[in-house]
């Protein structure tokens, strides 16, 4: 024995030669095998799961959501386009007006056209008719822009709403008001005293004042549109789901659904019997 040959059962120089494995079974430092990098280098594996990592309609919702505030212009072509087009929805609402609103009977005179009936109650009906109409029409618009202006959802939505609905109450009153307005100026005209007739809904609970000339304010009946549709678009968005009410797909390992039970382990197989018993004691 040497300190080069520290076994004189085993070659110095035998590199072919494994070492014996010692008595409790483990190996040399030499002969195991060495830690070899990992083949796959970056994110973790899981994030190359499908449902874990962010889908790629939710990364480009994202970024819609972030870049909508810096494009004012097509915000404010859609708020313009939404008004325009519930403004010419305010010719239904105005004929649907001047069908159910009932007409007032008048009495010519020598001084122009008097009521009938000392205390009508048609005007009453009229301002009724188009104040229900109108409550109903905001609410529709806004429930309509709601699901038509789903990526505009939020302060323009609402402002498409309001002012659409703003719109269209005149439009729908002066539409119902002539329904029948040529034939009473013409009876008025031309209609001996005495003769009876009749004259067309009109509104006395509202109406449009003119600021410093040019600017129409209208006032009355004629706000219960827009306040319909106020109410109705804050109510939808009080209650989205979504915290930027756009619809967007659900977050990485969210589900509405919930979980599975998972399934209880499988019991132990019996022993076959011709096995060895396990020793006792």
């Amino acid at each position: 024995m040497s300190p080069d040959n520290p076994d004189p059962e085993r070659p110095v120089d035998d590199p072919d030669r494994a070492a014996l494995p010692g008595p409790s079974g483990a190996t040399s430092p030499e002969t195991q095998p060495s830690a070899q990098p990992p083949a796959h280098v970056g994110p973790p594996a899981y994030l190359d799961s499908p449902g874990a990592a962010p889908s790629t309609a939710y990364q480009s919702s994202l970024e819609m959501t972030f870049d909508e505030p810096r494009r004012p212009l097509r915000a404010a072509v859609t708020v313009l386009g939404a008004v325009l087009a519930l403004a010419v929805l305010g010719v239904p609402f105005g004929l649907l007006w001047a069908v159910l609103a009932p007409d007032t009977p008048v009495l010519k005179t020598a001084e122009g056209a008097i009521y009938a009936d000392p205390q009508p109650e048609q005007p009453i009906a009229a301002d009724g008719w188009f104040s229900l109409l109108g409550l109903a029409f905001g609410l529709i618009a806004a429930l309509a822009l709601w699901f038509v202006l789903r990526r505009r959802r939020g302060p323009v939505g609402l402002l498409a709403a309001v002012l659409g609905a703003l719109a269209a109450a005149p439009v729908a009153w002066q539409v119902g008001r002539r329904v029948g307005l040529a034939t009473f100026d013409r009876l008025l005209a031309t209609a001996p005293a005495g003769q009876s007739f009749t004259k067309p809904a009109d509104l006395r609970a509202g109406g449009v004042d003119w600021l410093l000339g040019v600017l129409p304010v209208p006032h009355g009946n004629l706000l219960l549109p827009a306040f319909g549709a106020a109410i109705m678009y804050t109510l939808l968005a009080g209650w989205s789901r979504w915290p930027g009410l756009r619809p967007e797909p659900d977050p990485p390992g969210f589900s509405w659904v919930s979980a599975e039970t998972p399934a209880p382990p499988a019991a132990p197989e019996p022993p076959a019997p011709d096995a060895a018993e396990p020793p006792r004691g």
